[in-house]
């Protein structure tokens, strides 16, 4: 099997049979292109069915060499699991020779997070008395009041928000829904801008029902956002490099640290596993170590 005719199936199983985003499917598709740039580098120029596990293992030694860290190996090998697990359920091969497969062992960082002031030096940064400023302002209040992704935040839709109870019909990775609690500023913030300049819009068909739309009527960019936030940084003078990943870790760390359950945590990010949600009870212990080095009378 030819390895364009391989990836296309493959992409085409991601999105009918997993039913992933697109953004997932272009990821998983750029590690297979990696273990084709290796198969298209070895002498035999080696088709999809005829890796062997330690032909595998030669790949990982590969990208290894290429200089990359970790837990980008991880995730490559992540999908190039995925991409064996499908040429088996078709039957294009017999045996799986990514199954011993391991993992190189990554390095659990912790994220960057910001504290509360720092939230609302950016909140405060928005100048209100531009055409964008309210939409802008609910923007970032809905990201760290739901601690949603910047996709979830481009896809948000009218018909998911249920301001009245307080809450928000999220679509996640793998287009699974969960329903979100939004506090209160968030909700005055969003009906602002609904209520008071969405309305003033020329919206595009097909685009009726998004919530956040630039000027031509269209949904928002993520790179839009990306900028956005760092704008603001940059306005208030926060060094660090942030992104909206920063929001969303802040608004998980706020919450731990506040005492909230892990459990609850987990089910309002959306992580499938515990196991990702844990890595801000170890962010919790930092900033609970960092707290009694600086203020206890012995330190």
């Amino acid at each position: 099997m030819d390895w364009r005719s391989a990836i296309k199936g493959f992409q085409a199983y991601l999105k009918l049979e997993k039913g992933l985003s697109d953004n997932s499917i272009e990821a998983y598709s750029r590690d297979i292109y990696k273990l084709q740039q290796f198969a298209d580098s070895h002498p035999n120029s080696l088709k999809p069915e005829v890796f062997t596990l330690n032909d595998l293992r030669q790949f990982i030694n590969w990208i290894n060499e290429l200089g990359m860290i970790p837990s980008s190996q991880a995730r490559i090998l992540s999908g190039i699991k995925s991409f064996y697990k499908y040429l088996l359920a078709e039957d294009i091969i017999k045996n799986n020779p990514a199954e011993l497969l391991e993992s190189p062992k990554k390095l659990r960082k912790l994220p960057d997070t910001l504290s509360y002031q720092d939230i609302n030096k950016l909140i405060e940064a928005i100048d209100l008395s531009k055409p964008d400023g309210t939409r802008n302002k609910a923007i970032i209040e809905v990201l760290y009041s739901c601690g949603l992704r910047v996709s979830e935040l481009t896809e948000l839709k009218l018909s998911n928000l249920y301001l009245e109870i307080e809450f928000v019909k999220v679509i996640g990775k793998g287009n699974k829904e969960r329903l979100v609690p939004i506090g209160g500023e968030a909700i005055k913030a969003l009906k602002l801008w609904i209520e008071h300049d969405r309305v003033h819009i020329s919206i595009k068909k097909g685009e009726e029902d998004m919530v956040f739309l630039n000027r031509r009527g269209s949904r928002l960019s993520r790179v839009y956002i990306f900028m956005l936030i760092k704008q603001l940084a940059e306005a208030v003078g926060i060094k660090k490099s942030i992104s909206p990943h920063t929001l969303r870790h802040s608004f998980a760390t706020h919450l731990v640290e506040g005492g909230a359950d892990l459990r609850a945590v987990q089910e309002m990010l959306g992580h499938e596993s515990i196991t990702t949600t844990e890595i801000y009870t170890h962010l919790d212990r930092e900033y609970l170590k960092e707290t009694i080095i600086s203020y206890h009378p012995r330190n």
